[in-house]
This record gives structure tokens, sequence and C-alpha cells, in this order.
């Protein structure tokens, strides 16, 4: 079986949770990895591109009418989003650090990983995490 063929059928029995998580398993590697190397070049760029892209995906599926989650875990996922466009734009600029981006991914992925609670619908259908899931 090629990798391919084993990629596809992994993402197809993933629950949306656990593709969310690896995807922010993915986007925060590179974000420390961005941050360690020292250095403020393409990799750095295109790690900060690469998360805020992936927020912003998470941002406008919460603002579509037919999301599931509730009303208020929309907002926040939304505030979030913006929050981290804005930042990102203040790391790239050198006038901020990395570190925020970075411990506001791992909080998120706490929360997705914490056992005991159910699985929540996801706020971004993994279809639509296919653009932006790639390694930087």
């Amino acid at each position: 079986m090629s990798l391919n063929a084993y990629q596809k059928a992994q993402n197809s029995v993933q629950s949306p949770r656990a593709t969310e998580y690896r995807l922010f398993g993915q986007v925060t590697h590179a974000l420390i990895k961005a941050r360690d190397s020292g250095e403020r070049n393409q990799d750095f760029i295109k790690a900060i591109d690469w998360n805020r892209r992936m927020w912003s995906v998470f941002s406008s599926d919460c603002a579509v009418e037919g999301n599931g989650l509730p009303h208020q875990l929309r907002a926040s996922i939304i505030s979030l989003a913006l929050f981290v466009s804005k930042h990102s734009s203040l790391v790239v600029r050198g006038r901020e650090d990395i570190d925020t981006l970075i411990d506001i991914n791992r909080t998120i992925m706490e929360g997705l990983a914490a056992p005991g609670r159910p699985a929540q619908p996801s706020p971004t259908p993994p279809a639509a995490l296919a653009g932006i899931m790639r390694d930087v």
C-alpha cells in the first residue's frame, strides 16, 4: 500500500477532533521549529502564515449559520482567530514573540485531547482542512 493511500485511509477513519488535534500538532511543531532556529527567515514566515491560515479556516467555519457548536464557543474561536491574526503580524514585524501563538495552540490541543470529555461537533469539517494540512 502506498503512503498516499495509507494517509487517505487514515484521514477517513479519524474523528474530526483527532484530525484537528493532528493539524494543531503539525502547525505548533512548525512554530516551535521556527522559534528554535533563532532566524527570521522564510521558514519562520511560512510557519506564522500556516498558523494564521489554520485559524482563519476555523473562524470562517464558526461564522457559518449551520455550525453545530454552541454560539458562545463559536464566538470565542472567532475572537481567538482575530487575536492570532493581529498577533501574527506583530510577530512578523519583530514587535512580539512567537511564544504566545505556541501557547494558544497548545491550550487548544489540551482541550481537544481532554479525556472523558464528550466530543463536540467539529468547528471545521476535515475536508475544509485539507488545503492547510501540509508540512512546512
